[in-house]
């Protein structure tokens, strides 16, 4: 047993292989009053930090009294200087030295007398220097009238009288520094002190920091090293009213709870890793459907993994997916797992509200439907399943009934809230996933009836008006053969000829059309591609200049605009009768592409295109989809210009000019 007293306080601490530590405070005028761990260390503390300011403020005013005693010493020093400066001023009759050096020292005798406030100077006076400096000043006195006598008598020299003048100062000084002596001692003494007080503080302070601080921690120490070696009966006493106490308040807390918890810690163990496998059950049942979802291409794979999944995750003893016609009126199973086959086949198609499946009217969210062997007429099927309960789980999307999930079991069921959050979420799902399949199928659907109808538009505005007029020229051989007109036989063999071979040219263009690819990160290799295959098919040189950088065109608008350009380059192999062929194109500030000829042109007459320019037509369907506008430009002999203007989604603009004669004047085709 180990007891302390120190101050008024008491405090006791056992022996080192104890857990307690008992730490009391009481004094007889403070027994109900506690000290806070800070308000104890501060008591500790203060007394030495007054005494370290104390020696502190005493150790600075010394020093400062040295500082001050060293000038004056310097300043009794240049007296010296200007006694001996006067001198030899006074043997040299230099009246004017003279009184500057007067002057000087009357100077240095008033700093001495009075000190200096913009500096530390001043003397350190005792009865000595006191007695000292008044000598110093009555030999002054005479001193001076010497030396002014000394101007007008050469025969007195001043040597003698200056230097027992300067002893006297020297006395004077030595009695100066006789007294800095003492300051100085005084001092050191102050700092050796400071270095004892430093010594016991930091002595005081260990001590008070075991007492108050190291013993608790080790008691808190000792009670955590029980704990952790499974003693959890382990307790710290609660004793004072500081930190520690507030400490091993929610220590003995802690271990309370741990001990209370080991107690039905196998309990708990069991109850939580049954929530975690019910959660990761759960999960597991989301991310398959989500995956079946997301590699599912077709309602029928869609539908049999969903039934199988929720087979799974529900344990149910028959699964059925129905699904319903837009107005709710029927109900159509699309899928089913552990039915009878002649179940199946009886509710393959439920109209609404036959029975407690396929009911759009009920309210919404999971229905648990007992089978009640009292009402076999009800669940015809169910009873003769031998089914007891029927779970039942709307399908919406957007509010609206899309379809219904049954689960049938064999004995009473209870659909937990966890397992009807599960089921809502993966019917949720399943609507989305299958709303999905409609969508793609709708825009599948859109986008072939989309592409037909743009190779019907081709066929029809260049095959089609070639075959035609193939038709009529057939006719017009008939008639010339059975009038025996050789010359019009011939006419007409030609011309069927000529427009073999043009519907042949427009089979292969519209070959190239359907073919061509874009580039999404520039358009340059496209055009260039385009170009060198119409220098092959016309053998019209072609040439492609590019001018500045800016953003591409999305995909969708540059195959509108190499179209575009693929059908003014036909025009010019058609109609123009050129030989050389530019492709210009610009990127900033905006899109510009121009294909320039020196064909013949042709006269513009202002009006609108009609039914006969069916390439130019083409062009002008073609810049309108995309939201652009098209310009032809032409002179007779000076070739022709075709601009076509592109407004982008990205509010960018495009100006595409395509050149070629572009003029169809002169054909259906």
């Amino acid at each position: 047993m180990l007891a302390v007293r120190w101050g008024g306080f008491c405090h006791q601490s056992l022996a080192p292989n104890q857990v307690l530590l008992h730490v009391c405070t009481y004094t007889p005028a403070m027994q109900n009053r506690h000290w806070s761990l800070g308000a104890k260390l501060g008591l500790v503390a203060t007394p030495f930090l007054l005494l370290a300011l104390l020696a502190i403020s005493l150790t600075l005013w010394v020093s400062w009294q040295l500082d001050g005693g060293a000038a004056a010493v310097n300043e009794a020093g240049r007296m010296r200087m200007q006694a001996y400066r006067l001198a030899l001023a006074a043997a040299a009759q230099d009246a004017p030295g003279i009184s500057a050096h007067l002057a000087e020292f009357e100077r240095s005798l008033t700093l001495l007398r009075d000190g200096d406030p913009e500096r530390p100077l001043f003397v350190p006076w005792d009865d000595t220097v006191t007695a000292g400096f008044a000598q110093i000043e009555a030999s002054w006195t005479h001193f001076r009238d010497r030396a002014l006598a000394s101007t007008n008598n050469t025969d007195q020299p001043l040597a003698a009288t200056t230097a027992t003048f300067v002893e006297e100062i020297n006395g004077w000084v030595a009695a100066i520094e006789h007294h800095m002596s003492h300051w100085t001692a005084l001092l050191h003494l102050l700092q050796m002190g400071m270095m004892a007080l430093a010594v016991l503080g930091a002595a005081a302070l260990l001590y008070t920091g075991y007492l108050f601080v190291l013993g608790p921690v080790g008691q808190l120490k000792r009670a955590t090293e029980h704990i952790q070696r499974g003693d959890l009966s382990a307790r710290v006493p609660i004793v004072g009213n500081d930190e520690f106490t507030t400490l091993a308040s929610g220590f003995n807390g802690m271990a309370e709870h741990l001990q209370s918890m080991y107690r039905n810690l196998e309990e708990k163990v069991t109850e939580k890793t049954a929530q975690l496998e019910e959660k990761r059950a759960r999960l597991e049942a989301l991310y398959g459907v989500m995956a079946l979802v997301a590699r599912a291409t077709a309602l029928d794979v869609l539908a049999h993994g969903f039934v199988d999944q929720v087979t799974d995750v529900l344990h149910a003893d028959g699964v059925a997916l129905r699904w319903s016609d837009e107005g709710n009126a029927k109900y159509v199973m699309l899928a089913s797992k552990g039915l009878p086959d002649t179940m199946a086949s009886e509710e393959h198609c439920l109209m609404a509200d036959q029975c407690h499946c396929g009911a759009p009217s009920v309210p919404g969210g999971a229905r648990v439907i007992p089978i009640r062997s009292d009402q076999p007429a009800n669940f015809p099927h169910c009873a003769n399943a031998g089914y007891q309960t029927v779970v039942c789980v709307p399908v919406r999307h957007h509010s609206q009934i899309k379809g219904e999930i049954n689960l049938f079991f064999h004995a009473q069921y209870e659909l937990s809230v966890a397992e009807r959050s599960l089921l809502e979420a993966l019917a949720a799902h399943l609507a989305a996933a299958m709303e999905n399949l409609r969508l793609s199928a709708v825009e599948r659907e859109a986008a072939v009836a989309q592409e037909r109808s743009f190779i019907a538009r081709e066929l029809h505005d260049s095959i089609a008006q070639s075959l035609a007029f193939l038709k009529m020229q057939v006719q017009l051989l008939r008639d010339a053969r059975k009038r025996g007109d050789a010359t019009l036989v011939d006419q007409a063999v030609s011309e069927i000829d000529e427009g073999v071979r043009e519907s042949y040219s427009d089979v292969r263009e519209l070959l190239l059309h359907f073919r061509t690819r874009t580039n999404t990160e520039d358009m340059a290799p496209a055009l260039q591609t385009t170009l060198r295959k119409f220098e092959h098919q016309s053998g019209i040189l072609a040439e492609l200049a590019t001018q500045g950088s800016g953003v591409s065109l999305a995909p969708d608008l540059q195959l509108q605009v190499l179209h575009v350009v693929q059908e003014a380059l036909s025009n010019v192999r058609k109609h123009s009768g050129a030989t050389r062929v530019w492709l210009d194109v610009q990127q900033q500030p905006y899109w510009r592409f121009e294909v320039r000829d020196n064909g013949h042109g042709y006269a513009q007459t202002g009006r609108p295109v009609d039914e006969t320019h069916v390439g130019q037509r083409i062009m002008a369907e073609r810049a309108e989809r995309i939201g652009a506008t098209l310009e032809v430009f032409s002179k007779p002999g000076r070739g022709t210009s075709v601009i076509l203007s592109l407004a982008g989604n990205t509010g960018q603009f495009a100006a595409v000019t395509t050149g070629g004669s572009a003029r169809d004047e002169s054909t259906n085709a």
